[in-house]
C-alpha cells in the first residue's frame, strides 16, 4: 500500500492516511466476501493493490487532461461507474478524489448489498449503488444525461460499452473507457456507433501500470491501458439503449 501511495505522490495526487485505511478497509472486505461470492479471481495482495486500486486510479497518474476529470475546483462532479462489480474503479476514485459525487451501477443484486457493506463501513458520503442493468438505467430519466463523468472497466466492445454508458453522459460530459492495450482497430470499428449515440472520440491515452513487486508472479508482469475519452456532443437519441443484450450481440 505504501508503494501504491509512493505512485500517486509521485504523479501529485496527495493520500491522506484515512485514505491509505479506506483502501485497506476495502481490500479486506473484499477478501472475506471472496470466500462466499465470486467478486475478484485476483487475491494476492500485491496482484490486488497493482491490478485493482493502482489500475483503477490510474487515469489519475496517466496524464494531466485526465486528472480534470475528476479533480475539478469548479463544481462537485457526477460520476456513474457502469458495470461496477466489485466497486472498481469507482470506489477507490471516489476515496482519492472525495468531492465526486459517484454513483455505482451493477446488474447483481447480491454485489449492489456488498457495496452497500462498503460505503457504510467506510463511511463514505456522496456515493451510492444501484441494482439495475446498464440498458434499463439509461432509460431512467433520473439516470439518464445526468453525469458529468462515466467511467466502466468492464470488458466488451467498445461499440457495445457506448451504448450502454453514454446515455448516462450529459452533453458536454465524458466518458472514460478503460481498455486493454492497442485500441486503435477496435476504436475506429466503434466510430459510427459513438457519433451516432452523441459522442466524439478523443485520443486515447496509453499507460503501462508501475511494477510494485517485480519478484511477484503478476505484479511483475507489463500490463498496459488505453484509456478512451468519449465526449457527449449531443443528446443520445431515443431509441438507445435498446433492449438488454441486443448492443452485444447486434453491435451499432
Amino acid at each position: 500500500m505504501e508503494q501504491l501511495k509512493a505512485c500517486l505522490v509521485s504523479a501529485g495526487i496527495p493520500v491522506t492516511d484515512l485514505q491509505l485505511e479506506q483502501l485497506e478497509a476495502f481490500y479486506n472486505m473484499v477478501i472475506e466476501k471472496n470466500k462466499v461470492m465470486n467478486l475478484t479471481a485476483i487475491t494476492e495482495r500485491k496482484d490486488f493493490i497493482r491490478l485493482h486500486f493502482l489500475d483503477s486510479l490510474a487515469p489519475l497518474i496517466a496524464s494531466e487532461e485526465l486528472r480534470r476529470l475528476f479533480l475539478s475546483d469548479e463544481k462537485k462532479k457526477k460520476m456513474i461507474d457502469v458495470g461496477t462489480g466489485a466497486g472498481f474503479p469507482g470506489i477507490p476514485l471516489k476515496i482519492l478524489c472525495p468531492e465526486l459525487q459517484v454513483t455505482l451501477l451493477d446488474s447483481l443484486q447480491k454485489r449492489v448489498g456488498f457495496l452497500h457493506e462498503v460505503i457504510t463501513a467506510l463511511s463514505l458520503k456522496g456515493i451510492s449503488a444501484i441494482h439495475s442493468r446498464a440498458e434499463d438505467g439509461g432509460r431512467d430519466p433520473k439516470l439518464r444525461d445526468a453525469f458529468d463523468l462515466a467511467v466502466s472497466r468492464a470488458v466488451a466492445n467498445l461499440s457495445a460499452l457506448s451504448e450502454y454508458v453514454l446515455p448516462f453522459v450529459k452533453p458536454g460530459g465524458t466518458f472514460l473507457s478503460y481498455k486493454s492495450q492497442e485500441i486503435s482497430e477496435e476504436l475506429s470499428e466503434a466510430g459510427r456507433a459513438i457519433r451516432l449515440l452523441g459522442g466524439k472520440a478523443m485520443s486515447p491515452v496509453l499507460f503501462t501500470l508501475p511494477r510494485l513487486d517485480t519478484e511477484d508472479s503478476v505484479s511483475g508482469e507489463e500490463v498496459t491501458r488505453s484509456f478512451v475519452p468519449i465526449l457527449k456532443t449531443g443528446p443520445t437519441p431515443k431509441a438507445y439503449p435498446r433492449k438488454a443484450g441486443t448492443a452485444k450481440r447486434d453491435p451499432l
